[in-house]
C-alpha cells in the first residue's frame, strides 16, 4: 500500500457480475474485513451487481462507490476506462455498454473453436458452468475452465500461453473509442478516471499527450497506485497528475479468487483525492441534469 490515509478506500474491484469471483454482497462484505471504509464495484460494462452491494454496504455502515470499468481501444490497442457514479440509463451509454457486452458474447464460439483445433476438448457450458451469474461471458470465464479441466494452473498461465493477444487462441471484439467514452460518462453525469494506465503495453498508447487529450473531453483522473505499476511509472504518473490538476486514485483491482495476488485494499486512494472525485462527480451530474447514483460515506 503507498497511499496514507485514516479512511481506507480502495476504487476497483470485480465481482462475479463479470470476472470476479465473489458475489457483490460478499466482496463489499469481504472489503469490511479487510478493513476497508470504502470500496468501489467496478464490474466490467455493467452496473448489474451495484444494489446487492449497496444493500449489504447499508447493512454494514460500510461506505460504497458504485462504478464501471469500460472496455476501450484507443489507437488500436486495448485500454480500460473506469466511471465513477455515473447514470447507467443514459441511452447513449447504455447503448454502447450493450453493444460491448454483445461483442463477448459474439467472441466465445470463436475461441473456443480455436482451442479446440489446439486439442482441448472444451464447450460453451464448461465455461458457463462458472459463470452462470455474470453478465457476458469472457476471456477470464474460459481461462478458468481450462483450470477446470486441468488445462492451465491458473488465469495468469491461461492468458499466457492461450488467451492473450498474440496467442492462438486470442479473437478480436469490440471496444469503445475512449475519448468518445470518455465524453459519454462525463455526460451520464459519472466521472471518467483512466484505469492502469501504465501497466504492460498502455504506456505506450496513454502517453502524456494523449491523457491531455482525453482532459479536454472530460477526463478527471488516473488510477496511479495499482499493483501492475511499478515505481517508475507511478512517479511519472504523479507528475502527469500535477501537471493537468487531476484526481489521483490508488486501487488493489481486487478479483477473489481470479487475481490471488490482488487483495482488496492493496492499494487504496487518498481521503483528500477521494473527496476531489466525489466533488466532480456532484458537479458533473448538476451539469448532466440526470439522475445519477450518490456515493454511500461511511
Amino acid at each position: 500500500m503507498t497511499a496514507t490515509t485514516d479512511v481506507r478506500i480502495d476504487l476497483h474491484a470485480h465481482s462475479d457480475r463479470s470476472d470476479g469471483t465473489d458475489p457483490p454482497g460478499e466482496l463489499v462484505a469481504k472489503a469490511a474485513r479487510a478493513g476497508l471504509d470504502v470500496v468501489a464495484l467496478t464490474d466490467h460494462d455493467t452496473s448489474i451487481g451495484w444494489d446487492e452491494a449497496a444493500g449489504v454496504a447499508g447493512e454494514l455502515g460500510m461506505g460504497f462507490v458504485p462504478g464501471m470499468e469500460i472496455s476501450c481501444s484507443d489507437s488500436g490497442a486495448a485500454v480500460h476506462l473506469l466511471a465513477y457514479l455515473p447514470d447507467p440509463a443514459y441511452q447513449p451509454l447504455a447503448e454502447e455498454l450493450r453493444t460491448i457486452l454483445d461483442g463477448r458474447v459474439r467472441r466465445l464460439p470463436a475461441t473456443l473453436d480455436r482451442l479446440r483445433e489446439l486439442g482441448i476438448d472444451i464447450t460453451a457450458e464448461d465455461v458457463r458452468r462458472g459463470s452462470r451469474p455474470a453478465e457476458a461471458m469472457g476471456r477470464p470465464h474460459i481461462a478458468d475452465a481450462l483450470i477446470a479441466k486441468g488445462v492451465v494452473a491458473n488465469r495468469e498461465e491461461a492468458f499466457d500461453r492461450y488467451l492473450s493477444i498474440g496467442r492462438p487462441a486470442y479473437v478480436e471484439r469490440y471496444a469503445a473509442d475512449l475519448t468518445e467514452m470518455v465524453r459519454r460518462v462525463t455526460e451520464s453525469g459519472g466521472v471518467p478516471v483512466l484505469a492502469h494506465p501504465w501497466a504492460r503495453h498502455s504506456r505506450r498508447i496513454l502517453t502524456r499527450e494523449t491523457i491531455e487529450r482525453l482532459v479536454d473531453a472530460g477526463l478527471a483522473g488516473l488510477e496511479v497506485d495499482h499493483p501492475d505499476h511499478d515505481p517508475g511509472a507511478r512517479a511519472g504518473l504523479r507528475d502527469v497528475v500535477t501537471e493537468l490538476d487531476l484526481v489521483m486514485t490508488g486501487s488493489g483491482d481486487y478479483h477473489g479468487e481470479g487475481k490471488q495476488q490482488f487483495p482488496l485494499g492493496g492499494e487504496v486512494t487518498a481521503e483528500a483525492e477521494f473527496a476531489r472525485l466525489t466533488a466532480r462527480a456532484a458537479s458533473n451530474a448538476a451539469a448532466s441534469g440526470r439522475r445519477t447514483p450518490v456515493p454511500m460515506l461511511p
